[in-house]
């Protein structure tokens, strides 16, 4: 059964396991039977149209490609398929490109079933030769439009080859005129095939095929088959691979002895093969720099090494009882068991008693020579290779050959060699030719392989052995009894779930539940082998976070598994090259505590610690990370039986944990890019040594962590991009643990002297003249506790305020995290209507505070990135929400109508915006403070109408991301008296923008709303008044004038104040007129001129003066000193 990989690619992805839906792609069935009948049937009249002739071929392709994967399916089908388009071919009414286009849908088919199946369905009876001999004769090698016909016709001519008759009948009387020569067929045939293999398209392939055929018949072999063979190794001995012309030439001459030597009888062939290895040795194929003519090379050894081996089946092979599943699960619960069939010995001995040629050796070692190559198919093709050739072996010599494709296993040799010896050794088990006595030799090599990675540079490389190595133990679950792979049943499952739910690569990871639930299913004897194949399936482990944080908690609550998997985590993932890795990889050590706590802290802890304070710089950021989740994991489990986590860590291990921070300043492990890796890891073992309660009180360590966590937030511009923010987030949250273990002498108070420094550093922080050192002292402010804040409260808030206040582009960042202090502020603090400003949310400061944050909210910054005050208004929409809720839950009294309006109004500006992102933030924001009601926000203006625009039920449905969704929704906001202004301003940028959709939708739903109000004469008076004040209020401003002149120029073109044109001089067009004048007054912004330009032509429909002074604007236009602009103008005019 074959499943649609439903992964998304990259593959550690963050979060829990997402919902995945498995799409199966079995079908049951060929059921376009019908459509295929109809379009083979319609081509004679669809091929005279290039269009029609296109969307037939594409059809054709579709539907075919759907069974891809399945094509068996297509066997009922292939002959009245293959007889419509015959008939097509042969009838004499059909022109050239009827008879290509037939060929090409025969290749189609071909294609998805296999040339093997389909070309047996040719018809080959003795009138078919010449006709198909002919037609090819005919074709243009050199026409790459027609290369589907000459392929199958070579396929087809492969078939007729195999009539019963000697072809010299065909031939007639030949000598009969003197005058007329005519070649025989045998040499015409032969011709054909050796120009074809010299060809540059496909094909050359089936020439190879039609030469395997065609010489191995008994008449031509007695004839041809020697010049033949002459012909093809003057070929290779003469053309070079360094040209792109002998490249193929060399392709197509091994090809067609691979085939031979693959269909030929071994004793035709048998006088030949020594020289066909000799030429082989001397034109130093497998030294070629073309992959393709290498595994061409080792494809060819192969087979003569077959051929100087007698065909034979080893009596000495492995042979396992049953290979059926069915019959092994039914054998198992009837309590019986299938002996492995063990040869009888003088038998073998009888069977080996025979001598084998010595190039058998030069075979053999060029195969294990193709094990090492660089490229995966010349080490598939030298493995396959192994496998058969080992087959024909006595047992001493096979023996040999095993032990040299262990020798690949070392680790002087590349993963290219791990990989092919990998590949071979499946290949041996697959086939019995790797005795049980060997296993204990290779099973080690293959737990070895499974976690195979070797660094280069800045990556690593082994995923494919480690692949392979998955490969060889699903080869090996059906190979051997299960009486034979006991010994290791335990090594081989751990080694496969760690591969499984460990590895980074999805494939791998997939590889190994596939050989793991193979094993499960043949061998029956992997401990709790069901529960764990149920848990880590294809789809649950192609989520690498799933993998490490969930899968491997309930695989390691088995406890052969335990140890294991927390021994693997330690000794290869801590230290792995991808920072992703050994973050999860600490966690999944967090998890697994519980698992195992005494090992943990008895053996695995002091294991950490040397590392932690090491050379490597990887080793020494996962081990830090490691011993500090591992620490908080074990206070946990004390916390839980009311016992200090000191009586789980030892001493030595609290005094090794302490003195980590001091040792790497000392050694000045801080700085540059080390430094960035071990910043953060300090950072998270200070925040976990708080969280565990270590008892640090008063100790010098807290001053030095409180100096690495300040440095850090300093010194922020020091650090690359990439890691900046994490970096500061571990900061931030370093300091608020911190703060709340040791900088509270008693419940709810504050060292006085570190809040007073604290507070006073980092409120001067934010006045400093690096952006980054403003960003991480307004998140340090706001991740205190509460009992820091306490007595502070104005102090901080002012020094917030104040840097929410700057408008420079420079500091845009730092407004953005002064915004989302505020509120973190505000909720830690609390709010209390009574309270002091000093200390709670009150009425003396909660104005201040939404003062800030609406003032955030017009915060419309550009720089070289684009729209950068988004950043701050999206900081300051969530800041709104949680200080409101936070309010409205204790002192709703504390809001004023005016504040909520506001709020409310500025909330339906952003959720009218241009930016999809940032819409859809504001009305989330916009509908979660409406449905709130737990309790209510007091003051929401028209809240009744607001509801039933967003009513509850269907609020979750709607998605804001989606302008065809939103706009209709935000567009009723115009009749609301209260959300007008802000709302036509915000759907203005919208209506006047640049993004196809966005203009789309939102125009659309404007104008929808405008024609609703045409005959209310009062609405669309309200309307003309707020699209002035809007107007008035935003002149000079490019943000919004340029898209409010597009706008008013739809607005005029689709006669939304048709009104008005019947009376003389309205107000409305002479106000507008005038606006228009004072904003393109002076304006060298030919954009903005332009727009203007079409609003002047729309408003020539009003009557009266007004209409005079349009044109008198026009006219000055004409006379523009930009070229552009008179020319608009003028054909606007």
């Amino acid at each position: 059964m074959a499943q649609t990989d439903m992964d998304s690619g990259e593959d550690g992805g963050g979060g829990g396991e997402p919902e995945v839906i498995a799409k199966t792609s079995v079908l049951g069935g060929f059921t376009e039977s019908t459509e295929i009948r109809a379009l083979i049937s319609s081509l004679p009249v669809v091929h005279e149209n290039i269009v029609t002739l296109e969307s037939a071929i594409e059809r054709f392709l579709v539907i075919m490609d759907r069974y891809q994967e399945q094509p068996h399916l297509l066997d009922p089908h292939l002959e009245w398929m293959l007889n419509l388009l015959l008939e097509l071919i042969r009838s004499e009414q059909s022109p050239p490109l009827l008879v290509h286009l037939g060929f090409k849908f025969l290749y189609i088919i071909s294609k998805v079933r296999g040339y093997k199946i389909f070309m047996q369905l040719f018809p080959h009876e003795v009138a078919d030769v010449q006709p198909v001999l002919d037609l090819l004769c005919r074709q243009d090698p050199r026409d790459p439009e027609t290369w589907e016909t000459r392929y199958m016709l070579l396929l087809w001519l492969s078939m007729t080859c195999l009539i019963p008759f000697d072809l010299s009948r065909l031939d007639g009387h030949l000598t009969s005129d003197p005058s007329q020569t005519r070649e025989p067929i045998m040499d015409r045939i032969l011709a054909i095939a050796k120009s074809y293999l010299m060809v540059t398209d496909k094909s050359r392939d089936a020439a190879s095929v039609l030469v395997s055929k065609f010489v191995t018949r008994p008449d031509v072999k007695l004839k041809r088959l020697g010049d033949f063979l002459d012909w093809s190794l003057t070929t290779i001995s003469q053309a070079s691979d360094q040209t792109m012309g002998g490249t193929v030439i060399l392709d197509g001459a091994l090809q067609s002895l691979a085939q031979l030597f693959k269909h030929g009888k071994r004793d035709d062939f048998l006088q030949y093969a020594p020289v066909v290895l000799q030429c082989l040795d001397q034109c130093h194929v497998a030294e070629s720099s073309q992959a393709t003519l290498r595994k061409l090379g080792v494809k060819l050894v192969q087979r003569l090494g077959l051929t100087f081996l007698k065909p034979r089946l080893a009596k000495w092979r492995y042979q396992r009882g049953s290979r059926s599943l069915a019959a092994n699960l039914s054998l198992s619960q009837s309590g019986s068991t299938v002996q492995a069939v063990s040869p009888d010995m003088e038998t073998q001995s009888q069977e080996e008693d025979y001598d084998i040629p010595e190039e058998v050796e030069n075979v053999i070692e060029q195969l294990l020579g193709g094990l090492k190559d660089k490229e995966t198919i010349v080490r598939w093709s030298a493995a396959k290779g192994i496998g058969r050739v080992t087959g024909r072996l006595p047992r001493e010599l096979a023996d040999e050959v095993v032990g040299s494709v262990l020798d690949c296993f070392s680790f002087q040799e590349t993963d290219n060699a791990w990989h092919g010896g990998c590949l071979a050794l499946a290949e041996l088990g697959r086939r019995g030719l790797l005795v049980p006595s060997r296993l204990p030799d290779v099973v080690p090599l293959i737990l070895k392989a499974l976690v195979y990675d070797e660094k280069r540079g800045a990556c690593s490389v082994g995923s494919n052995v480690r692949d392979a190595a998955c490969y060889v133990c699903w080869a090996f679950a059906r190979a051997y009894e299960p009486t034979e792979l006991k010994p290791f049943v335990t090594q081989i499952a751990c080694a496969l779930v760690i591969t499984a739910v460990f590895d980074r690569n999805i494939n791998c990871r997939r590889a190994a539940s596939a050989a793991f639930q193979e094993n499960v299913g043949r061998q029956g004897t992997f401990p709790y082998g069901i529960d764990i194949v149920v848990a880590a399936d294809y789809f649950a482990v192609g989520n690498l976070n799933n993998c490490y944080l969930s899968i491997s908690v309930y695989i390691a609550s088995f406890p052969e598994y335990t140890r294991p998997m927390i021994d693997h985590l330690v000794a290869m993932k801590i230290n792995h090259w991808d920072g992703v890795i050994r973050q999860l990889a600490t966690k999944a050590l967090h998890n697994l505590t519980p698992q195992a706590p005494d090992y943990m802290a008895t053996t695995v802890m002091p294991q950490l610690l040397p590392i932690a304070l090491g050379i490597d710089l990887h080793s020494r950021h996962g081990a830090i990370l490691a011993s500090a989740e591992i620490s908080h994991a074990l206070y946990k489990l004390a916390n839980q039986n009311n016992r200090p986590v000191t009586e789980l860590i030892s001493s030595d291990c609290v005094d090794g944990l302490k003195s980590i921070h001091q040792r790497l300043f000392d050694r000045k492990q801080y700085r540059g890019f080390g430094g960035e890796l071990m910043r953060p890891a300090v950072c998270s073992l200070i925040e976990n040594m708080s969280l565990s309660k270590m008892p640090f009180k008063d100790d010098p360590v807290i001053t030095g962590w409180q100096w690495l966590i300040d440095d850090t937030l300093k010194s922020l511009h020091l650090i690359s991009p990439g890691p900046r923010d994490g970096i500061k987030e571990a900061a931030v949250s370093a300091l608020a643990a911190l703060c709340e273990q040791y900088y509270q002498p008693q419940p709810g108070m504050a060292d006085p002297q570190m809040q007073e420094v604290l507070v006073s550093q980092y409120i001067a922080g934010l006045k400093s003249t690096e952006v980054l050192t403003r960003c991480g002292s307004a998140l340090a402010l706001g991740s205190l506790p509460r009992f820091m804040i306490h007595g502070k409260l104005h102090q901080i808030l002012s020094g917030l305020q104040q840097s929410c206040s700057q408008r420079e582009v420079c500091f845009t960042e730092a407004r953005r995290d002064a915004a989302k202090a505020m509120a973190q502020v505000c909720v830690t603090s609390g709010v209390s209507a009574q309270g002091g400003s000093d200390s709670v949310v009150c009425e003396g400061n909660v104005s201040a505070v939404y003062g800030a944050l609406l003032d955030c909210m017009t915060d419309y910054t550009l720089d070289s990135r684009g729209d950068v005050g988004a950043w701050v208004r999206e900081a300051a929409m969530t800041s709104l929400m949680e200080v409101t809720l936070c309010v409205v839950g204790t002192a709703p009294q504390l809001l004023s109508p005016d504040l909520v309006n506001g709020m409310m109004c500025s909330l339906a500006q952003q959720s009218a915006e241009k930016i999809d992102r940032y819409r859809a933030h504001a009305g989330s924001v916009f509908v979660r403070l409406l449905h709130s009601n737990n309790p209510a926000v007091p003051h929401i203006p028209h809240r009744e109408e607001l509801l039933a625009i967003f009513p509850t039920e269907g609020a979750e449905g709607l998605n804001w991301n989606a302008p065809s969704q939103a706009f209709p929704h935000i567009t009723q906001l115009l009749r609301l008296p209260q959300y007008q202004y802000h709302t036509l301003l915000g759907l203005t940028v919208s209506v006047g923008g640049l993004t196809e959709s966005t203009v789309r939708f939102s125009s659309q739903s404007l104008f929808d709303h405008l024609m609703l109000i045409q005959q209310d004469a009062a609405a669309l008076g309200q309307f003309s008044e707020t699209l002035l004040h809007v107007f008035r209020d935003n002149l000079r401003n490019d943000r919004v004038s340029i898209p409010f002149l597009k706008m008013l120029d739809q607005m005029l073109a689709r006669a939304c104040f048709d009104t008005f044109t019947t009376d003389q001089d309205h107000q409305f067009c002479v106000d507008l007129l005038s606006l228009c004048k004072e904003e393109i007054k002076k304006s060298k912004d030919t954009q903005k001129l332009r727009s203007a330009i079409a609003v002047f032509c729309g408003l020539i429909q009003f009557q009266g003066e007004v209409r005079k002074k349009v044109l008198f604007q026009l006219l000055l236009l004409l006379c523009h000193p930009f070229p552009v602009i008179r020319k608009t103008t003028a054909s606007q005019v």
